[in-house]
């Protein structure tokens, strides 16, 4: 009874946990599923040109940055153009005194269009076409710039010339106006009169009467500006800019703007009038190359005149320095003097002059082109532009990186080429006449021939002889390319045995052993036929340069001789 007990227990069990179970499955599955978090919005990025690092173009790239917002007091701007300026090339070698620490965005005027306005903003509209100014961040897509520090656009200016006017015209303007003080009648000398603020200032200088300007730049640049107000353009390159002003005007200039810096600033001193001002604005001739120079930047420094009271006193003279970028704070005079600049422009006095516009991915081409001094007028960079390549025939821009150097198989092929391009052929027709003497009359009789007309007849012995010398020529070419290439081959296994034993630890052992050695056979000699002599010189300057000279002396002296021989 106990175990049938058991077993009507052990049977009622399971007849509940096999009706329990159907209950709980509904149920699981009736349960609604946990809706999954949404997805956050991936932050709206812009394109943006950062400096990485002081140094060469390879420190600018184009990377994705997150989008500024506007905040209060600011507007978020779209920016169609940005200008370039030399102070950018002197931050980015590490020359400027307004560095900031990489990574860091530059620029500091752009043109472009409203997309949002921050609190507490009046006066400005969404979709409206805008200059802005700022101490650095422009050269992105999207900028987020204080409300005091845009512009509104006159209607009839591109965003490229929006973009090229601000540092420009208001450098030139504070050095003409304010610190100059330019007056009818006075005279004036330009440095760099094709550049942005050298444009500007000729332009804004011709606003006053019977002004006389004196202009630096290379003679390309002449006609373009003296069409934009230059009277009197001076090639720095070839002439002395002070020699040429003193013989047009032996008491010098009353205004000089110097951007130059170093030994110019003390010829503009010198170049002064009584009474007359010097403005400086930069150091320009720190700037040599793609990289910083530092015995370029210390000869500049070191020939920067150090001016005195006492000196100005006695002169008459004026010294003051200008940089817009040190201006902070003073909104309201930047203001009031671009609101006067946008003025003249709606008047038809001044208009910038664009150079070129670049795309973001070209930053490194664009500053190569004012580094050069190859730009006249503003270069303009452009989020919106694609890149583009060099057009065929175009000199495309020099790689930041170093070229490798053409190996000395190369370089005397090349000048092999050279030589017979130059009259080797020519030399060599002549010897092969002399092997292949013909008579005399006949000779004679060939050369009578030969002009009529003016034209020059040939005759069959002629083309054939000249036949044959040619392919002598190249004959011998090819049979010295070979043998070159094997004096090198040879030379280099040479060297790199030289290397090992350097590298080696020496063992007393393994000199001994090596003093016993029969000395190595030298390689065979090239004997190639050279009429010019200074090509020969030159192959061996050039080879000296890489063959190391281990050589006994002796055996230099025969193989000149046996060169000289052969050339004979």
């Amino acid at each position: 009874m106990a175990e049938g007990g058991d077993a009507a227990t052990v049977a009622h069990e399971a007849g509940n946990a096999v009706q329990e179970t159907p209950k709980a499955e509904p149920e699981k599955a009736a349960a609604p599923a946990e809706p999954a978090p949404p997805a956050e919005p991936a932050e709206p990025t812009v394109r943006t040109i950062v400096l990485t690092g002081h140094g060469g173009y390879d420190k600018l790239s184009v990377q994705q940055k997150p989008q500024p917002k506007a905040g209060k007091g600011e507007v978020l701007v779209r920016v169609k153009a940005a200008g370039l300026n030399f102070s950018e090339l002197m931050v980015r070698q590490g020359l400027h005194d307004r560095m900031t620490k990489p990574p860091v965005v530059l620029g500091m005027e752009a043109a472009g269009v409203i997309e949002e306005l921050g609190e507490d903003v009046s006066g400005l509209e969404v979709g409206q076409n805008v200059i802005c100014l700022a101490q650095t961040g422009m050269w992105r897509e999207i900028v987020a710039v204080p409300a005091t520090n845009v512009f509104i656009m006159p209607e009839e200016m591109s965003y490229e010339e929006g973009a090229a006017i601000p540092l420009s015209y208001l450098t030139a303007y504070f050095m003409l106006f304010d610190f100059g003080n330019l007056r009818p009648g006075k005279s004036l000398l330009v440095h760099i009169a094709a550049g942005g603020v050298g444009w500007a200032a000729t332009q804004l200088a011709k606003t006053v009467d019977n002004v006389t300007i004196f202009g630096t730049a290379s003679a390309s640049k002449h006609d373009a500006i003296k069409e934009n107000g230059v009277d009197h353009p001076i090639d720095y390159r070839t002439r002395d800019y002070a020699e040429e002003i003193k013989n047009i005007s032996p008491k010098g200039v009353d205004v000089v703007l110097d951007p130059l810096g170093g030994a110019d600033t003390s010829k503009g001193l010198q170049l002064l009038r009584p009474m007359g001002k010097i403005v400086t604005y930069g150091s320009a001739n720190m700037v040599k190359g793609e990289n910083r120079n530092l015995m370029k930047m210390a000869k500049t420094l070191w020939q920067s005149t150090s001016v005195s009271p006492v000196s100005l006193v006695k002169t008459n003279k004026a010294i003051a320095g200008f940089q817009l970028a040190h201006l902070t704070g003073e909104i309201e005079l930047v203001r009031s003097a671009f609101q006067d600049i946008l003025n003249m422009y709606k008047d038809g006095k001044i208009k910038p002059r664009i150079d070129s516009v670049w795309a973001f991915e070209q930053v490194a081409e664009a500053m190569q082109q004012m580094n050069e001094r190859r730009n006249i007028g503003k270069v303009i960079l452009s989020p919106e532009k694609e890149p583009t390549k060099p057009a065929e025939g175009d000199a495309a821009p020099t790689s930041p990186l170093k070229k490798k150097k053409p190996s000395l198989f190369r370089r005397l092929s090349k000048r092999a080429s050279r030589s017979k391009d130059e009259g080797e052929k020519k030399d060599e027709v002549k010897n092969a006449k002399k092997e292949s003497p013909i008579k005399q009359e006949e000779q004679e009789k060939a050369d009578d021939n030969k002009a009529t007309n003016g034209h020059v007849q040939q005759t069959p012995e002629d083309e054939k002889i000249e036949d044959e010398a040619a392919e002598n020529v190249e004959e011998k070419l090819e049979e010295g390319k070979e043998k070159a290439e094997d004096v090198i081959q040879q030379t280099e296994e040479k060297v790199d045995e030289a290397v090992k034993q350097e590298e080696a630890p020496t063992e007393p052992a393994a000199q001994e052993e090596k003093k016993d050695e029969a000395p190595a056979e030298e390689p065979e000699k090239i004997e190639v036929a050279v009429e010019n002599p200074a090509e020969t010189d030159d192959a061996k300057a050039a080879a000296a340069d890489v063959v190391p000279d281990d050589k006994p002396v002796e055996n230099e002296e025969k193989a000149d001789g046996d060169a000289s021989q052969e050339a004979n």
